[in-house]
């Protein structure tokens, strides 16, 4: 009776089922269905992408009806009011980062044995750092080849009403130890809306001989969330967690429901960003002022930015997932196509993190524990896009000022945009305030950056896909890396199985039965020498 229901069970685990039993697709097992209608396919395919597909339409719409509302002479007032759905959608997506992303690294590291956790780390900073630092020798490479500063301009190009967002000077030291200090906040509340910056002030010595005025640094506290501070805090503290043990069981299982929680709402959200992407796209083309002459000084410049990323985007990035993982790199950027064009029109690479999680987990297969781990970090620390523009924009303005740059000046340039793209804030025109830091560098003058202000809203979108393009990337290769590494530990085990099977068979068995009939053999052959011997 036993093996009956064995046979069966077997029979059901692989498919097989009884006549009068329903398969999963509703027919019985002595039919099979016919091929599928192709109304029926469009409306699955539509069904499965309808998001994507509504995002697209909301681009294409907000790009159409920015063009179109150009020609009518709007106000600044009614320029504010077009824009106002996509505010409410940025507003939105800010609102939710700091509970997803605190919640998110509480449980991802909470979850993780510290071992793996630092391996992970390891793997993630490592892909990281290279990916930034290709994007940054692409940058120089396409400045150098393009040559966008080598062109007739003045250089009050892009002045009107931005000279006042160029940011003041910084030297280069101060800015890296904010960085530094931004990792350790004094107060978690206020990271949560402050971030720590330097300012300096003259101060006058009186000696008995002579006056001496010297610049000194102080500390500022500049709006803007520390979020690099946050997570730094979110990755310890779930660690502390883990290594309570049992006390800390509560606390984790607090976090993982706030975060689950917090996804529910980021999924209703998504629904709402196709109408939101659409007037923030018309919104940002009714704002623009001259464009044709705007892309006339600026376009080779535009030009080169957007090379660059497309290049790093479409084949770089892509390349290395297919080299590692074997995969079509294609197919996972169809995945996260929904959290690309939220990129693009929100311009934030951490307001675009709540859907990329959702994109990277139900379309990617990426795992919740290494996604909820991996994709905070990236929208901190990863900045490819950034990296790139910072290059092409230092060229720039290199060549803008009839300066050849030797190559110390160029390695300097690689170098700083990789380490102060760490720092680069994940909001919009984040990038542009780490420029300062390259410029001061290399010699060259700060001001300049007002021409990039000019065009900033459009590169700093292609910066931002690039960005958490490079965010996504990382998740999959490291959900590659963790699937691989337990599938070594499987063959592991059962090789160590197989050698423990092999070695009780080349050990005699402790048959109680063939105990008994060697006792009775040796009896026999005792007799048998007793009787010869009698």
């Amino acid at each position: 009776m036993a093996e009956k229901v064995d046979l069966e069970e077997v029979k059901a685990s692989n498919g097989v089922a009884h006549r009068d039993e329903p398969l999963a697709n509703g027919l019985t097992g002595q039919k099979k269905s016919g091929p599928e209608p192709l109304s029926k396919r469009v409306k699955r395919i539509v069904r499965a992408n309808l998001l994507v597909i509504l995002t697209v339409a909301g681009v294409i719409v907000g790009v159409f009806m920015g063009l179109g509302l150009r020609s009518v002479s709007l106000t600044k007032t009614q320029e504010i009011y077009i824009g106002f759905p996509g505010e409410i959608l940025i507003r939105l997506l800010k609102m939710i980062i700091i509970p997803l992303v605190v919640c998110s690294l509480v449980s991802g590291a909470a979850s993780i044995d510290p071992k793996a956790l630092g391996k992970l780390g390891g793997w993630a900073m490592l892909f990281f750092l290279v990916t930034t630092l290709i994007a940054s020798s692409i940058g120089v490479v396409m400045a150098f080849i393009i040559k966008p500063g080598n062109v007739i301009m003045t250089k009050t190009t892009g002045n009107d009403g931005m000279t006042d967002e160029v940011p003041a000077h910084k030297e280069v030291v101060d800015s890296f130890l904010d960085l530094i200090r931004n990792i350790f906040p004094s107060n978690l509340v206020s990271a949560a809306f402050q971030s720590y910056a330097t300012s300096y002030k003259l101060v006058s010595r009186n000696n008995t001989m002579n006056i001496t005025v010297e610049t000194v640094p102080f500390g500022t506290d500049q709006d803007g969330m520390n979020i690099l501070g946050l997570v730094v805090f979110a990755i310890v503290f779930g660690v502390a967690l883990r290594k309570l043990g049992d006390e800390g069981e509560i606390l984790i299982k607090f976090f993982n429901s706030f975060n689950e929680a917090t996804m529910v709402l980021v999924s209703w959200i998504m629904w709402y960003a196709p109408f939101g992407i659409m007037f923030l796209v018309a919104g940002k083309i009714v704002e623009m002022e001259d464009v044709g002459k705007l892309f006339a000084s600026l376009g080779k410049y535009i030009a080169c930015c957007m090379i660059g990323h497309a290049i790093h985007g479409l084949l770089v990035l892509p390349g290395i997932y297919f080299i590692i993982t074997r995969k079509n790199p294609y197919t996972f950027l169809w995945g996260i196509f929904t959290a690309l064009a939220t990129a693009f029109g929100t311009s934030s690479s951490s307001a675009t993190l709540p859907l990329m999680m959702k994109c990277v987990e139900e379309k990617n297969g990426v795992s919740k524990h290494i996604s909820r781990f991996i994709l905070p970090i990236g929208a901190t620390v990863n900045m490819d896009g950034a990296a790139l523009f910072q290059c092409v924009a230092a060229v720039f303005i290199a060549q803008l000022n009839n300066t050849s740059l030797n190559f110390i000046q160029v390695i300097t340039i690689l170098v700083t945009a990789t380490a102060s793209s760490v720092g680069a804030a994940g909001i919009p025109a984040g990038g542009v305030l780490t420029l300062a830091i390259i410029l001061e560098a290399i010699g060259l003058p700060t001001t300049d950056i007002s021409l990039i202000l000019a065009v900033d809203w459009l590169v700093d979108r292609t910066c931002t896909v690039l960005n958490v393009e490079g965010d996504a990337f990382g998740a999959g290769l490291l959900q590659f890396f963790v699937d691989r590494t337990s599938k070594h530990e499987e063959v592991a085990e059962c090789i160590e199985v197989r050698m423990d099977g092999d070695l009780s068979a080349a050990t005699p068995e402790h048959s109680p039965l063939i105990d008994k009939r060697g006792l009775e053999g040796t009896k026999s052959d005792f007799s048998a020498e007793k009787e010869s011997a009698m």
